[in-house]
């Protein structure tokens, strides 16, 4: 039996990749249009409870523009002075698009280095879930101003599979130029066949993919199945497809032209089996009520350690030890030893107190958890 197609209207948390060659025309620049309809798309997705995050190719397109630079490839510092004139004008159209519907926007830039190290991942994660829990729509985009070759992730379809897996989204959307993945390039062979849904990335599959076709893009299909490895990895779904029409997610829904990569788990089980396999750094030993309120599906808080041993660094992941010794789990702890030491056994108000700058209230949130 062929797998089912995910439902987007029944989304819980929404990532959708916005590709330049969608968002910027090369005459007229900004499809402002499209983008209110958009907009429209996103309010709808809000209205029914889903929390949607926004990753955004753009800030080099527009920049360039507006300084006048060539088409084509650009020096690293050209690019980079682009997006800084880019970013700022692309920030602006989104707050202005939305703001007719109720919605506030945030900015958020990444790079490669944010997702490579813990503590700026978690720092990362925490930042965009406390935005998504205030209602705020982020609009995600690679620090082009600063990234370098070396340190960026190049195209902007496995950024958004990088931060679906960070906040655990269910399902990612990459508003492309294409409208699926297919057998060959169609643009190349008539003959070239699309796949509705796939359950599984094989060699075969993964020779399919081709070169980009657009001269804005920089992600081609190749791209886009690493960016599907690392979602459907995360437990999350991914669809490709074609988004140059007004409100590209009412016509996804309505059965549009799209190909589907099927997740095997959800987000949380994946995230849980992903902590489970790591390699302890330390130790934190907690007491009879920690262990009634782990059990329970709360956060770890310093008031319920007992004792803390081992070396760590803030997001790397400890044993999580009941009274008896015997292991309860693993986490991701935000501290570092020598601070989870310092306030083990105190409330988290008195952090603050103790460490000279406020922390945040759990040593390890229950989402870091794999018990």
């Amino acid at each position: 039996m062929a797998p089912l197609s995910p439902d987007v209207a029944a989304a819980r948390r929404l990532v959708i990749k916005i590709g330049s060659a969608l968002l910027v025309d090369r005459v007229t620049g900004l499809r402002g249009d499209w983008l209110r309809g958009l907009a429209e798309d996103v309010a709808a997705a809000r209205a029914r409870g889903t929390d949607v995050i926004l990753v955004s190719s753009g800030s080099i397109a527009l920049g360039r523009r507006v300084l006048g630079l060539p088409e084509g490839a650009l020096p690293l510092e050209q690019s980079q002075a682009a997006a800084a004139v880019g970013q700022i004008r692309l920030a602006r159209a989104y707050e202005e698009v939305l703001v007719p519907h109720g919605l506030k926007a945030a900015q958020v830039l990444v790079t490669l280095e944010d997702t490579e190290d813990r503590r700026r991942y978690l720092n990362s994660r925490a930042t965009l879930a406390t935005l998504l829990s205030l209602g705020v729509i982020p609009i995600v985009n690679e620090n082009d101003t600063v990234a370098t070759d070396e340190i960026r992730f190049g195209d902007n379809d496995r950024l958004a599979a990088q931060i679906a897996v960070t906040v655990g989204a269910d399902q990612l959307i990459l508003l492309s130029d294409v409208d699926g993945f297919y057998t060959a390039n169609p643009k190349e062979d008539p003959s070239a066949r699309r796949f509705d849904v796939v359950d599984h990335i094989t060699p075969a599959i993964e020779a399919m993919a081709g070169d980009p076709i657009s001269g804005l893009s920089k992600g081609g299909m190749k791209t886009k199945l690493m960016a599907a490895k690392t979602a459907v990895a995360g437990g999350c779904a991914m669809a490709i497809m074609e988004g140059s029409t007004y409100r590209p997610l009412m016509a996804l829904a309505a059965g549009a032209n799209r190909t589907w990569f099927v997740a095997a788990g959800d987000p949380q089980a994946a995230r849980k089996r992903w902590i489970a396999a790591m390699k302890p750094r330390g130790t934190v030993m907690v007491d009879p009520g920690a262990v009634t309120a782990l059990q329970a599906g709360k956060s770890l808080l310093p008031a319920g350690v007992r004792a803390v041993s081992g070396q760590f660094g803030r997001g790397e992941p400890v044993r999580i030890e009941g009274p008896d010794g015997a292991e309860l789990g693993k986490g991701l702890i935000r501290y570092t030893a020598e601070e989870a030491r310092a306030i083990a056994g105190h409330r988290s108000g008195d952090i603050a107190g103790i460490l000279g700058y406020p922390g945040r209230a759990a040593l390890i949130h229950r989402d870091d958890m794999a018990l």
